[in-house]
């Protein structure tokens, strides 16, 4: 007899449609639970889909099936806001994207990070539950695992490939901020908003990222109509198109080679950090989310 399933977690925090305006996830209207989505056991799901959760080996990944929850959340639905105590890690899958965003004394928010199926957030660093500092927030909607903090500390405290595993992706992580700190300071809005661009088409496996010029203008910290005149520059030499809510690559390769060099840098970080823990290919795979490979 097959054992019964586990019925997939409904979105229990709130979140907004598509509406994100100016790189914001503020509350608009209630984010309706994912119920309708058809129960399925995790085991059929699979860790296919998030990398992290892939390099680990078959051993180390039993030990956590029984604590990962299936969800899927939409975009705009808030994971946690600052200050508030941090008690699931989420692991994006497949197409899956989170952003981490500052919000700002005027209003504005900034992000600061984005992460794919290369990668969790929450509790990653912390022992224990601990208040955020960022809001965290779905910026495209797809596919999750999510698994209480509390579960992984004790599995990290029995299990070091686990616990090296999750410390050196918090070092990648901490690398991807430092790198972003350079590349606001140094780089300019065209070179910014093509790194960002080709770093979402490379998580979600699309060429249709899903964002208005205004949101992707409240990512890159500037006005929306400095966005506008970048993307129609873009449009006009054929290398982006757009439509209502969302921004088409259409020449990825000329797109990359507008893109500074951060992401490259941060992956070659994420190879050496990984190198030696896992099998090269599954150290490849992790890093090509960052570089667009």
């Amino acid at each position: 007899m097959k054992p019964a399933p586990r019925r997939v977690g409904t979105v229990e925090r709130r979140g907004t449609g598509t509406n994100i305006g100016r790189g914001d996830c503020t509350e608009s209207r209630k984010c309706k639970p994912t119920s309708e989505h058809k129960d399925r056991s995790v085991k059929s799901v699979g860790l296919l889909g998030s990398e992290l959760l892939g390099a680990l080996c078959e051993a180390d990944q039993a030990r956590l099936l029984p604590h990962l929850d299936a969800q899927t959340l939409r975009t705009g639905h808030i994971i946690h806001e600052p200050g508030e105590i941090v008690q699931h890690v989420y692991f994006p899958r497949n197409d899956a994207l989170i952003a981490f965003l500052v919000p700002m004394a005027d209003g504005e928010t900034i992000e600061i990070s984005m992460t794919g199926r290369e990668g969790a957030v929450g509790g990653i660093v912390s022992e224990g539950q601990l208040p955020a500092f960022a809001r965290c927030c779905v910026h495209h909607g797809g596919p999750f695992f999510r698994m209480p903090v509390a579960a992984l500390e004790e599995i990290k405290e029995k299990v070091p490939a686990v616990r090296m595993l999750f410390a050196r992706y918090a070092d990648c992580m901490a690398a991807q901020l430092f790198q972003s700190i350079a590349c606001n300071a140094r780089h300019s809005i065209e070179q910014r908003a093509a790194r960002w661009l080709c770093a979402a088409v490379n998580r979600t496996g699309s060429q249709e990222v899903t964002l208005t010029q205004a949101q992707l203008g409240g990512f890159l910290g500037v006005g929306r109509s400095y966005v506008t005149r970048i993307i129609g520059r873009l449009k006009d030499d054929g290398i982006l198109a757009t439509r209502r809510g969302a921004i088409i690559v259409l020449r990825p390769r000329k797109l990359r080679t507008l893109s500074c060099d951060c992401s490259a840098l941060v992956a070659a970080h994420f190879r050496a950090v990984m190198a030696g823990l896992y099998p090269p290919e599954v150290v490849d795979a992790l890093a090509a989310c960052q570089d667009g490979e």
